[in-house]
């Protein structure tokens, strides 16, 4: 039996969210944005106005307002948009066990077998008008036999609507897309491809795979696969998303960082966020990567493989700082910093003891984390602060770990 598989994009949720806040922002084209004051600046989510505008997520929001004089900009409510999207998936989830999120706006559903789900595309459009009576929101829903083929439904038509590719339309309905808009294939990919002559998804199918592996590795088949609607990779069942591959978080701050103690008291909130989400989620990590950017926009990472495992925040700390000093050197200002930990393992994992270590020392230092941890779940991020964060409150005051996550999920969300 071939599956069905259908995958759900909430259209413009950011955007779409605060208007059912405040009705006043419907009629006009709309952009949820960054804070300017704090430098961060930049186009979240638009509409689809603002989208046909041309302007784009990641965006600053001075050329946001050249293309699209009307533009109204909103500051970004989070939870409002957790809230929300939970209340979506709860309706998926009425249809099938087998809802995998993917970011915070769009889910696979896989609905195969189902005896109260029989036709994809009539169960789409119940599923949509559901939404939209119970939450204000629209969805676009994309019905195939496989993943990579429904995210590219979800997208073909916004929004508001429900777009079926099946065998008999996939080659006339995907082939002349561009290669673009295949999943996982990036402005990088995108250029590669463009490099050897490939524009389209029907392209990237005709290739020669030997070809695309030489030039984009490992991936290369994959893509010539995915291009040819070969994909079977499993819907995952609510409650079983595979384990995060990184934690981390970053932030543009409110002024140039000048000198080490600046970074310092901007990596120590990012390590505190990074070592709370280690511990809360019941990992350790054995690399630590930092990335800057200069004021110039100039873009770095480096990283480094520990000794052993760990989550503790001095020690993530205490690596990121001395990746900074082996990689800047000062010769000007930096405007933002971001901390990762990667090569995640389970905190019960079997370790190795370290000879050299100071077990004694580390287990203090466990035990300040966790009742950091305790008296800030309780209390509030506030109720507690180091008394050396308070040396520059614009820098060492930040929640880094509320306003700044860089989530583990894969993919950016998709307006």
């Amino acid at each position: 039996m071939e599956r069905v598989i259908l995958h759900s994009d909430i259209n413009a949720c950011y955007a779409n969210v605060e208007r059912l806040y405040d009705p006043s922002l419907c009629g006009a084209p709309l952009a949820v944005c960054g804070a300017q004051e704090e430098r961060h600046g930049i186009v979240l989510s638009k509409d689809q106005l603002a989208k046909q505008a041309g302007v784009k997520t990641g965006m600053a929001i001075w050329q946001a307002r050249r293309l699209c004089p009307g533009l109204q900009v909103v500051r970004p409510h989070f939870e409002r948009y957790e809230t929300y999207a939970g209340m979506v998936r709860e309706i998926y989830c009425r249809y099938t066990d087998l809802c995998e999120p993917f970011g915070i706006d769009e889910s696979w559903l896989d609905i195969s077998g189902c005896l109260k789900c029989p036709d994809g595309r009539k169960t789409a459009l119940e599923i949509k008008d559901r939404v939209y009576r119970e939450t204000g929101l629209t969805v676009s829903i994309g019905v195939s036999w496989n993943k990579v083929l429904a995210k590219l439904g979800s997208d073909y038509k916004k929004p508001d609507a429900v777009t079926v590719i099946d065998r008999d339309n996939f080659r006339q309905l995907v082939w002349p897309l561009p290669a673009s808009d295949l999943l996982m294939v990036g402005r990088s990919t995108s250029r590669s491809l463009a490099r050897i002559g490939i524009r389209t998804i029907g392209e990237l199918a005709r290739a020669e795979p030997a070809l695309l592996r030489q030039r984009l590795g490992k991936m290369g088949p994959v893509l010539h696969a995915y291009a040819n609607g070969q994909d079977s990779s499993p819907v995952r069942r609510v409650g079983q998303e595979p384990p995060p591959k990184s934690l981390g978080n970053s932030t543009t701050t409110a002024r140039d960082l000048l000198c080490d103690r600046d970074a310092w008291l901007t990596l120590l909130t990012l390590a505190e966020s990074v070592g709370a989400r280690l511990r809360e989620q019941g990992y350790r990590c054995r690399c630590v990567e930092i990335s800057l950017r200069t004021a110039e926009l100039v873009w770095s990472s480096h990283r480094t493989r520990l000794f052993r495992p760990t989550d503790c925040t001095q020690e993530l700390l205490d690596c990121a700082m001395a990746l900074l000093r082996e990689c800047h050197s000062w010769p000007g200002p930096l405007r933002s910093l971001g901390l990762r930990a990667l090569d995640l393992v389970r905190t019960d994992a079997p370790e190795q003891l370290d000879l050299f270590c100071d077990y004694t020392r580390l287990a203090r230092q466990e035990k300040l984390d966790q009742t950091l941890d305790r008296i800030r779940s309780r209390y509030g991020y506030e109720s507690i602060q180091r008394g050396s964060a308070l040396d520059d409150v614009q820098l060492g005051g930040l929640n880094a770990k509320k306003a700044h996550s860089i989530h583990p999920v894969g993919f950016v969300p998709a307006d």
